[in-house]
């Protein structure tokens, strides 16, 4: 509660400024010319509004821990340091679309080179730091509810692993960010998940001896605090991000939110179950790889009006506030069934 209501309050009071300190440096969006045509009274908004979503993160996290008397623990600082890692690599990929005044920022090759070294980074980090009973943060092994015991990877084989999950949930969230409020939305459901999903793990940790239907994760009480300070910020951001939007979060905030998604889905076991409850930002991901797939292997044939899929109900007239309210709607079944498994996979082990 006390990291919802501090990511909250921050991002809450902290955004309007951040729109008009952005506004008074030009640092407006600026909007691919292929996209729909009624996107292009949007540019000029101003962008880099992540970089509220990230600062209200991390201070609800640290003032959370302070306030409890409690230390910050491994996987939580890993899980923010990939958040603030990729959420850097988005505002350099901001930036360059401002200066330069273009919808392309860093390049493709450069903007995979920065998301890989922090991705790296915490994929090493995270198979360290063992605590009393010798869990670390992840583990070596694929999981859905729990670690799934014969399909273990090995340390390379897990970092290459990580680095796809990573790279994709970041890229997924990025591509959903393209409506007002629709990707800041759906990641206030997402991340609620996450929230339940540390709680109860929590009440049913293994501790050291192993019990039926525990959980043999590191810290779930600190993943649920991260994820009630991204759900916060993310609440707060929405109230000036909802159509019409007083500002973008941009790469910033939306490759941040994918990395701690993902961050979130690593270090408590539940990496396969987040192609469920993230299934709306795993959806906009496959429309692209669809439509780009279709365009390369058919000769130019096209399976979608526009790609990612939120474009083409535009093409075919659908007003962006209802796409956006459907598309919650989806992000909040996805939600439920996934806490709804991750609840059958308890009840089921018990």
């Amino acid at each position: 509660m006390y990291a919802t209501f501090i990511a909250l309050v921050c991002s809450l009071a902290g955004t309007p400024l951040a729109v008009r300190f952005f506004a008074r440096r030009g640092y407006g969006q600026e909007i691919r010319e292929d996209g729909p045509k009624s996107h292009l009274v949007k540019r000029g908004t101003p962008t880099m509004g992540g970089t509220i979503i990230v600062l209200s993160t991390l201070a609800a996290y640290f003032l959370t821990k302070a306030l409890t008397a409690k230390a910050p623990t491994s996987s939580g600082l890993l899980v923010l340091f990939l958040m603030a890692g990729l959420g850097a690599v988005g505002f350099v990929d901001d930036f360059i679309k401002i200066y330069r005044q273009r919808s392309l920022g860093l390049r493709a090759k450069a903007k995979l080179v920065g998301q890989s070294v922090v991705t790296l980074a915490f994929a090493v980090m995270v198979l360290h730091f063992p605590n009393a009973v010798g869990l670390t943060p992840a583990s070596e092994h694929v999981s859905f509810l729990r670690d799934i015991g014969w399909l273990s990877l090995g340390p390379a084989l897990f970092v290459i692993w990580s680095d796809v999950m990573i790279s994709g949930w970041s890229n997924a969230v990025n591509l959903t960010d393209g409506q007002d409020g629709l990707a800041s939305g759906a990641s206030v459901m997402a991340f609620a998940a996450y929230v339940v999903i540390g709680v109860w793990q929590y009440g049913q940790t293994c501790g050291a001896s192993v019990g039926k239907g525990c959980y043999a994760v590191r810290d779930p009480l600190d993943m649920a605090i991260v994820a009630a300070s991204v759900m916060g910020a993310c609440f707060g951001f929405l109230w000036w991000n909802a159509a019409p939007a007083k500002i973008i979060m941009g790469d910033t905030g939306s490759l941040a939110l994918g990395g701690a998604f993902a961050g979130l889905a690593i270090c408590t076991r539940t990496e396969l179950l987040a192609l469920i409850i993230g299934g709306l930002f795993l959806g906009e991901l496959l429309s692209v790889v669809i439509q780009v797939g279709s365009f390369k292997l058919r000769r130019g044939k096209r399976v979608f009006k526009m790609a990612p899929i939120h474009h083409t109900f535009e093409l075919m007239g659908w007003p962006e506030v209802n796409i956006t309210i459907r598309f919650w709607i989806i992000a909040g079944l996805c939600v439920a069934l996934g806490l709804g498994v991750f609840y059958g996979g308890f009840a089921a082990a018990k």
